[in-house]
């Protein structure tokens, strides 16, 4: 078979731990074999981020504004033990935040579904897709830790020198006061890009916030979408008969539980963080969730939902064996090759990473996978494999599939 031909780059961004050794398994065993693979290569592994006091992440950012695709590997936020045993100069940011931050992104989260793996809300049969909001709220608050009593106030100051100022709570003893916000620049963002990615995949477009207690902050938020999408998107809506509509929080997770799925739900940043983990446990396991960034302007980042996988890791340094589930790994490589064969209107790219989609999910539904799956599996008798020997057993049936 001749190796399908690629004309624009992917942006290729490395990882750490586990799935930095997956990384290269899926490259050699399910993709350099079909593929002229043509990648702007960075790595993101930590040492390499240290080395470059973490320049290489922007200089993957900004490759990926470039080129329009980018595939992720897992990377490591690093905390105090990792600053011990990287050796590292500081504690380096997020490098998925810095990321995020330089694309104005929003994050898409959702399920793969497999016969035999079955949610734990009987009725959904069609996946979910979280929508998260990736900028202020609780991860850019302030926090005072009141020692006694007292007067907290929240005071804007304009440029002008004018005050606006409003008493937030009278203290008659010790308490804690958190100041959050957020940009009307980057509400907007995120709403041009839950429309877009609604329109792209063809699905309906939940959003809920809390406006009836939080009749500013989250009314803005509410607003916001509803302007733009009466102003840019209804008529595209209309015209693929898919719908966009407003709910409160408590409401939305009522009317999720009792759906079938087959939506975006569109939430703030910390309500997205808690519920793509409850969608992701539901629907069975944090490494059947794929993760994918968009910007308003189309640009999209694709990777894995999960982290690197660090006690498979240590195990791997060991030399003992490990049976890593890498089918969100190989989901993020198969969303930024379909993306690509779009953009550049390659029809063989697409079907490729199609077939492969369909290659891991057979392999599973036959009976042959990694221990974390056989344990939420209803196969009666499953073959366990390293994680090697699965994705050898994912090339094998793409070979039937192609």
């Amino acid at each position: 078979m001749e190796k399908i031909k690629m004309t624009t780059p992917l942006v290729e961004m490395d990882g750490d731990e586990m799935t930095r050794i997956l990384w290269k398994m899926i490259k050699d065993e399910l993709l350099n074999p079909f593929i002229e693979l043509k990648t702007e290569y960075y790595d993101l592994g930590l040492e390499h981020r240290n080395e470059t006091n973490d320049q290489v992440t922007v200089d993957s950012a900004e490759a990926t504004k470039k080129y329009g695709v980018a595939v992720k590997c897992a990377t490591i936020t690093p905390n105090a033990a990792r600053m011990t045993e990287y050796h590292l100069k500081e504690m380096w940011k997020s490098p998925n935040g810095t990321i995020r931050a330089i694309l104005d992104g929003t994050v898409f989260r959702a399920p793969i579904l497999i016969k035999g793996i079955v949610p734990y809300v009987n009725n959904w049969t069609k996946p979910i897709t979280i929508a998260r909001h990736a900028y202020g709220d609780v991860y850019k608050n302030v926090e005072i830790k009141v020692p006694g009593a007292g007067k907290a106030e929240l005071v804007f100051t304009a440029g002008d020198g004018t005050q606006i100022r409003e008493t937030i709570h009278a203290f008659d003893g010790p308490g804690i006061i958190q100041g959050i916000h957020n940009t009307d620049k980057s509400i907007a963002s995120f709403a041009r890009a839950c429309f877009g990615y609604a329109i792209d995949t063809k699905q309906d477009l939940w959003f809920a916030t809390k406006d009836t207690i939080s009749k500013k902050y989250d009314h803005n938020f509410k607003d916001i979408f509803q302007e733009i999408f009466d102003a840019e998107y209804k008529a595209k809506f209309d015209e693929l008969g898919i719908e966009y509509f407003y709910t409160l929080i408590d409401d939305a997770v009522a009317r999720v539980i009792r759906s079938e799925g087959g939506f975006i739900w569109a939430c703030k940043n910390y309500d997205g963080d808690v519920m793509s983990d409850m969608v992701a446990t539901a629907y069975g396991d944090l490494s059947m969730m794929t993760s994918v960034l968009v910007s308003p302007s189309g640009v999209y980042e694709y990777e894995a939902a999960h982290g690197t996988v660090q006690r498979h890791y240590y195990k791997h340094l060991k030399g003992e064996e490990t049976s890593t589930n890498s089918i969100a790994t190989i989901f993020a490589w198969t969303g930024a090759l379909r993306k690509r064969g779009e953009l550049d209107s390659i029809p063989e790219l697409k079907e490729f990473a199609d077939k492969l989609e369909k290659a891991c999910i057979k392999t599973v539904e036959d009976g042959k996978m990694t221990k974390s799956l056989s344990l939420i599996s209803t196969c009666e008798n499953p073959v366990i494999l390293n994680s090697l020997d699965f994705i050898k057993a994912i090339r094998t049936t793409l070979e039937t599939l192609i």
